[in-house]
């Protein structure tokens, strides 16, 4: 693995932070010798450099490496950059180098936690695009690593501002309990992209391009033969790689209904939907999910790309008391002014605050363990998509109840050498 001082940056900025030193980051060139860099600069990496890859890449110096599988996302994402970045074709050398501070993982789904987990173990901090993990095996592998070695973790979702508020009025207690939630694409502007990103069965085999490494690409995923609906956007239609449509939308919605309900810690104990027979390899359509927490809480998930509209024109959040809509009304009116007898909710923080002060709870973007029980939610929804049934789960083990083709889709095999750590 990576090359590193006995006493890294990280190191010593977490022993430093132990003993009540206050410190802003400094990077590691600055604190260990070397060349003089622009001050406070919080350096990054970017791993991942195609459509939502770029958006990562900025100017040298913040940006001081980027690394893709494909040479030509690679060199477009060189060229923005500019100056000295380096570009690389395997993440693991990124990894080796001292100067980095943050490694941003704009990468397939499939590689998003084991790409994590090392940026970790070689002393980074991450920043993950969506969703966290890919399976739920590699969710609770992805906490217990990010608590190991004390790193800054986040995940690029949009929606905790909104859930911001929602999280007030569900703390209060105006609306009541159970509360209801419903996502649909009037609650969800973005929609979940279910039909566009549905995947196309029994591919032809194709010749793979010249400029992209496939076998490093493919990963810890099964191989299969090359056909380029497999990489580069179209991957989302595929179970090896991403979930489909809510897959790739889904934690941008689904995350600030756990943080506003209260629940960024836990996840539902039941699952079932209502679906067509899915394809072993291309996800498809499906029309409704329903999940249950285990103080009654349910939340009903609605593609409208598939079967009848059942959840159109239903607020956002309900209780038996009160509903709150996406855009922060609040019925009946009077709740409005109720709601002012109680406080706020702690301010919402940036990347950069957490990643200069290791405050990392009340993010902007949410942290390991909020970030993978939201993403927890989407495998446990497409299982049961897959699997046609009702299905138990127990949220403290992370695993299916008397279920063994459920967990073994929560825990598939990984392509050697590409295993996760065992605690």
């Amino acid at each position: 693995m990576a090359k590193h001082s006995e006493l890294s940056r990280r190191v010593f900025l977490r022993r430093a932070l132990t003993v009540g030193t206050v410190f802003q980051i400094v990077p590691s060139r600055l604190v260990f010798g070397g060349p003089k860099a622009p001050s406070n600069t919080i350096t990054r990496a970017v791993i991942g450099t195609g459509g939502m890859g770029m958006g990562h890449v900025t100017k040298y110096p913040q940006t001081l490496a980027v690394c893709d599988v494909d040479r030509n996302h690679l060199a477009n994402a060189a060229k923005k950059a500019g100056g000295q970045v380096k570009a690389y074709t395997d993440w693991r050398e990124v990894l080796d180098r001292d100067d980095i501070d943050t490694v941003h993982i704009p990468t397939p789904p499939h590689w998003h936690a084991l790409i994590a987990i090392a940026a970790a173990q070689a002393g980074k901090d991450v920043y993950s695009e969506k969703p966290a993990t890919h399976t739920i095996a590699e969710g609770k592998a992805l906490v217990e690593t990010m608590a190991r070695y004390g790193t800054v973790y986040q995940v690029n979702t949009w929606g905790r501002q909104i859930g911001h508020f929602a999280r007030k009025v569900v703390a209060s207690g105006i609306l009541g309990t159970p509360l209801k939630i419903y996502l649909n694409p009037s609650n969800c502007p973005t929609g979940f992209k279910i039909r566009q990103w549905s995947g196309k069965p029994n591919l032809p085999v194709r010749p793979v391009p010249p400029e992209l490494d496939y076998g490093m690409w493919t990963g810890p995923a099964p191989v299969k033969p090359y056909n380029p609906l497999r990489v580069h956007q179209r991957f989302r239609g595929y179970w090896d790689y991403d979930e489909g449509g809510f897959g790739d939308m889904g934690q941008h919605h689904v995350d600030p209904v756990q943080y506003a309900i209260g629940k960024d810690d836990t996840a539902p104990i039941e699952v079932e939907a209502i679906a067509p027979p899915q394809h072993p390899d291309a996800c498809g359509l499906w029309q409704t999910i329903f999940l249950k927490y285990a103080d009654g809480t349910e939340m009903t998930i609605e593609s409208w790309e598939w079967g009848e509209k059942t959840t159109e024109g239903r607020a956002w959040i309900e209780g038996p008391n009160g509903k709150l809509w996406r855009n922060g009304k609040l019925e009946p009116a009077q709740l409005a002014e109720e709601l002012k007898r109680y406080p706020a909710p702690p301010p919402l923080q940036s990347w950069e605050h957490a990643v200069r002060t290791r405050e990392n709870v009340h993010g902007f973007k949410p942290n390991v363990e909020q970030a993978t029980r939201s993403a927890e939610i989407l495998h446990l929804a497409s299982i049961a998509v897959r699997l046609g049934r009702k299905l138990r789960f127990d949220p403290d083990t992370h695993r299916f109840i008397d279920d063994p083709e459920a967990n073994r889709l929560a825990y598939p095999p990984r392509r050697a050498p590409w295993g996760l750590p065992v605690a």
